[in-house]
């Protein structure tokens, strides 16, 4: 598990070190021309055989960084990826010929540009699975008859006694055996709060432990625990993550090859090889190379402002192509904290009492609404008992003893399943959540919950399909059906899916997105698979280090409306990055006209093209200045 981590890990840094190479060319390329320029001024040198010298300079910097960043390009093109900048290898190659230096860096100047840009936005957050890896221990500590001995993870064979130091992370599934004591859960339930551990609880491989030292037997080897399968389904969501073609790759294609084809007329034409590198020079769409990068730093810089974290630049683009949005439940449409709301008691039995022995048990638990029933306890300030022989299997509830009672926390269907006869003394099925308490295998009472949903939650579901061209919208949870079905009739949503492991959750993320772009939106690092297998993936809140890595943006304020300002700074740099690119394309062919006449020269022509660069910049550079995010999510009207 670590070390495949580490291979993806180390593979990652290839782009950041890429970039800094490209930064060190641009940088060097502006000193080249200034020693170049500077040179006639300060001494007169003789030439260097035929070169002059204030062109070796340049002639430096076209061997040193212009040939790689050539071998570089041109590796691109070999593999079938021709975007905008492959018209600067031929204007770089013409320009050496032509013995136009200052041209030649002026357009190695463009292409390193843009390259270093794209560098940064398309950098993929591989950080995730470091994010994953780290919190898994090396070694774990096993007891060996009256001591404890330290063996590797891979070592950990079943039914092996695992000692769990405090704040050490749980390194296999299992089940405590001594001990009483806390663990944070988090990472899988998403839920922000301490579970509490005692002999027979059920233990989580990736729980972090508290402050008691517990003891635990092994149930599965590492590499089959709960923490190894999220982590390898990570690794496959990284992998299969879709690669964007640049938007100006898109345009400037074609755009290079009708420029392409223009000089090579005005050559055949005139007869004379400046002109058509001239032409050639002021037809590279450097806006498409260099802009749009801009445009997108500048959204990001937009979406700081806002609250909003991007994480993968690449997300600003993909997003307005998205036509299916996958929401999870808890904590992304509801606010995450379900509250018990309803106590109906079996005849003859008291409430109170009833709650205080569920909760003594429910402490033990990880299930999310264990945490609305102690906090009705506490509210009812009922002093907890301890339980024993407490035990907790994925469908079969909760069960333990508490007071000289056997108390056992299920649901409706299972109990029903074992007991049919008592289908006549439970009350009838209500909307939202509920759990059954059984007393000595005696019905006790049935305990009601409401998870609120979000206040903004309707209008911005019913505001996606006009405002966003969203065709198709769905709830995926891993909760119990009746509360999805209660949210989703609340909410206007028609298509829901319950009861979904983090894995279910990945296919049904997959099969929609092999039929459009998706927009997964989930809260918990269970979510965190989803969230980097979908088109685009927005975390809610930053609970967990790991989702907001692997989701391309992270909602900081737990508010919807947030989600749609992401809608909007998406649009709007599309918008903007679409002006930049045509603008510029249309003032590169007013310049092609005047080069194709001989009015201007290779150098000319790579000065007006940074003219028009600065142009096309200062055009994205309004989402930098920008602070106002227009939305149109509190003018829709629910239905």
């Amino acid at each position: 598990m670590a070390n495949s981590s580490k291979s993806t890990s180390g593979a990652s840094t290839a782009l950041p070190l890429t970039s800094q190479w490209h930064v060190a060319l641009l940088v060097s390329s502006l000193v080249a021309i200034a020693l170049s320029l500077a040179l006639p001024l300060i001494t007169t040198l003789p030439p260097f055989y035929t070169i002059a010298a204030s062109d070796i300079p340049l002639l430096a910097i076209i061997i040193i960084g212009g040939i790689p960043l050539l071998i570089q390009i041109s590796g691109k093109l070999f593999k079938g990826n021709i975007g905008a900048d492959f018209l600067g290898v031929i204007e770089l190659v013409a320009a050496t010929l032509l013995a136009e230096y200052l041209a030649a860096v002026l357009i190695i100047i463009m292409l390193a540009g843009g390259q270093a840009l794209e560098a940064y936005a398309m950098r993929k957050a591989s950080s995730v699975l470091r994010a994953l890896s780290d919190r898994m221990p090396a070694t774990a500590h096993r007891k060996k008859g009256i001591g404890v001995e330290e063996i590797a993870l891979s070592e950990i064979a079943i039914d092996d006694i695992i000692v769990i130091f405090p704040h050490e992370s749980a390194p296999v599934d299992g089940t405590i055996t001594q001990g009483h004591g806390s663990m944070d859960e988090s990472y899988l339930t998403g839920e922000p709060y301490q579970v509490s551990k005692a002999p027979g609880a059920a233990v989580l491989s990736g729980a972090i432990n508290g402050e008691a030292v517990l003891t635990m037997r092994a149930e599965k080897r590492a590499i089959d625990s709960r923490y190894a399968q999220i982590m390898g389904v990570m690794q496959e969501a990284e992998q299969k993550r879709p690669h964007l073609r640049r938007l100006g790759d898109q345009l400037g294609g074609a755009f290079g090859v009708f420029a392409l084809l223009v000089s090579g007329i005005v050559w055949l034409v005139t007869d004379d090889a400046l002109r058509f590198l001239s032409v050639l020079v002021i037809a590279t769409p450097c806006p498409l190379i260099i802009a749009i990068p801009v445009t997108i730093i500048g959204a990001i810089s937009m979406a700081a402002r806002c609250g909003i974290i991007i994480k993968d630049p690449t997300v600003l683009e993909r997003l307005p192509t998205c036509r299916t949005a996958i929401f999870d439940k808890t904590g992304t449409l509801t606010y995450g904290k379900p509250e018990l709301t309803e106590i109906i008691p079996a005849p003859n039995l008291d409430q109170h009492i009833i709650l205080q022995r569920a909760a003594s048990l429910e402490r033990y638990s990880k299930h999310p609404l264990a945490n609305a029933i102690l906090l009705a306890a506490n509210k009812e300030k009922l002093i907890l008992i301890e339980a024993a022989s407490v035990s907790e299997k994925p469908g079969q509830g909760l069960t333990g003893m508490v007071d000289g009672h056997e108390i056992r926390v299920t649901h409706r269907k299972k109990l029903l399943q074992s007991n049919p006869d008592m289908g006549a003394t439970l009350p009838p099925t209500a909307a939202g959540l509920e759990c059954i308490i059984m007393m000595d295998g005696r019905y006790a009472a049935t305990f009601r919950f409401r998870d609120a949903p979000r206040a903004d939650g309707k209008s911005f579901i019913n505001h996606l399909a006009p405002s966003h061209q969203f065709n198709k919208i769905m709830l995926v949870s891993g909760d119990r059906e009746s509360e999805v079905t209660y949210l989703a009739g609340l909410l206007g949503i028609k298509e829901t899916m319950a009861s979904q492991s983090p894995e279910q959750k990945v296919t049904i993320v997959r099969t929609e997105t092999a039929k459009a772009p998706t927009l997964f939106m989930g809260d918990g690092i269970n979510d965190a698979p989803a969230l980097a297998s979908a088109t685009v993936g927005i975390a809610f809140g930053q609970h967990s280090s790991v989702t907001a890595e692997a989701a391309g943006a992270v909602i900081m304020e737990n508010t919807l409306s947030k989600v749609d300002e992401l809608l909007h700074i998406s649009q709007l740099l599309r918008r903007v990055a679409l002006q930049s690119a045509l603008g510029g394309m249309i003032l590169s062919l007013v310049g092609m006209g005047f080069a194709a006449a001989g009015h201007i020269t290779p150098v000319q022509a790579a000065l007006f093209q940074e003219a028009i660069d600065v142009l096309a910049i200062a055009n994205a550079l309004r989402l930098s200045w920008g602070n106002k995010i227009e939305t149109d999510l509190n003018n829709t009207k629910e239905t």
